[in-house]
């Protein structure tokens, strides 16, 4: 679902800029009173693991379509709303201008669809209160606490997911792009989106479910109770998950559909595989050119360094083990950076 810049007027892409820009100040605000300073970590490889798991689209069988990981509810899960939404803008900004993935005119616009919604309205609405419910069973309940985890990891991702697919219709429409009528636009993303969504959601469940039963405390307001004594330790249970970050970065990324997302299959089809021409648009000549655009593209081109995660001028599969592994080591660094220069503005703040 990243969009390209040619789908934004320069003023909804500065609007969409602004909304993200305030959202990560007051996420930036947030993370520097939280004094557990543990999370550094776990931020780190969850940012990693959403990365990797991004570059792999998994096919919408009977559409044409394929789908991938968003990771706004996943990461919400793990880290609370403020520290989940500043790891998408970490890993949509990286995506952005080292891979040449999603336009950097559109990347406020990336941000807010992909992050926001998974991030805040996910976890406030629907994470924190379906996990904190008697729903299933009593509090205390092993099994009820996996099955409210896997309610909500699937209503979450589905019902934002729906959100951040409309916000695109919409900022397009705003745009003035008179290809894309709203109510047919709509008509086509919002399905495709549901059954992404379905998809993310059982992803997400199962990895908060792995979580669950080897270190329970990493997950937000879940009673760790419930689950009794972990069977991993921390240390454990984050190499397990940097590993799987390496696997699926480097590995299974070589394996992703070569269909498109639903964005690309909404507006452009996959007539040449046999599906629906749906918008019918023209891949090379499609919305809005702006000197705005020309400028962002033009950065882009000189900051991404792995276009398309591949080396350049190749299509041969070391370029993409080399862009899991290397962007994934990239996003939990500067993961890093940001949970400790939290810390560290409120250790001057406390000397001072």
């Amino acid at each position: 679902m990243h969009m390209a810049d040619a789908l934004l007027a320069p003023a909804v892409a500065t609007t969409m800029y602004a909304a993200t820009a305030v959202t990560t100040g007051a996420s930036i605000k947030a993370l520097k009173k939280d004094d557990n300073m543990e999370k550094l970590p776990t931020m780190a490889v969850a940012s990693a693991l959403v990365f990797a798991g991004q570059m792999i689209n998994y096919t919408i069988p009977g559409t044409g379509s394929s789908g991938h990981l968003c990771g706004g509810m996943m990461l919400s899960a793990l880290l609370g709303p403020q520290a989940g939404f500043l790891s998408m803008v970490v890993i949509l900004a990286i995506q952005c201008l080292f891979f040449a993935d999603g336009g950097l005119l559109a990347l406020g616009a990336n941000c807010w669809n992909m992050a926001f919604y998974g991030c805040f309205i996910g976890y406030c609405f629907l994470w924190r209160p379906i996990v904190g419910s008697r729903l299933f069973g009593r509090m205390g309940a092993k099994g009820a606490a996996r099955a409210r985890i896997v309610l909500a990891s699937v209503l979450g991702c589905v019902i934002t997911l729906q959100m951040g697919a409309f916000s695109v219709v919409l900022e397009t429409a705003v745009s003035g792009i008179s290809e894309l009528p709203l109510g047919v636009f709509a008509g086509i993303m919002q399905p495709i989106h549901l059954a992404i969504g379905l998809v993310e959601g059982l992803i997400t469940s199962a990895v908060l479910l792995f979580v669950y039963e080897a270190r329970p405390e990493l997950l937000m307001d879940v009673d760790p109770s419930a689950a009794g004594r972990g069977r991993c330790s921390l240390k454990t249970t984050l190499i397990i998950l940097a590993v799987a970050v390496a696997i699926v970065g480097g590995a299974l990324s070589l394996f992703a559909s070569s269909d498109p997302d639903g964005l690309e299959w909404s507006m452009f089809g996959n007539a040449e595989s046999g599906y629906s021409a749906n918008m019918g648009l023209d891949e090379e000549d499609y919305g809005v050119s702006s000197g705005a655009a020309e400028v962002a593209g033009s950065i882009q081109e000189k900051t991404a360094f792995l276009p398309d995660y591949a080396f350049a001028d190749s299509d041969g599969a070391a370029g993409t083990t080399v862009s899991g592994l290397v962007g994934s080591a990239i996003v939990a660094g500067v993961a890093v950076v940001i949970c400790m220069a939290g810390g560290f503005f409120r250790k001057r703040k406390r000397d001072s």
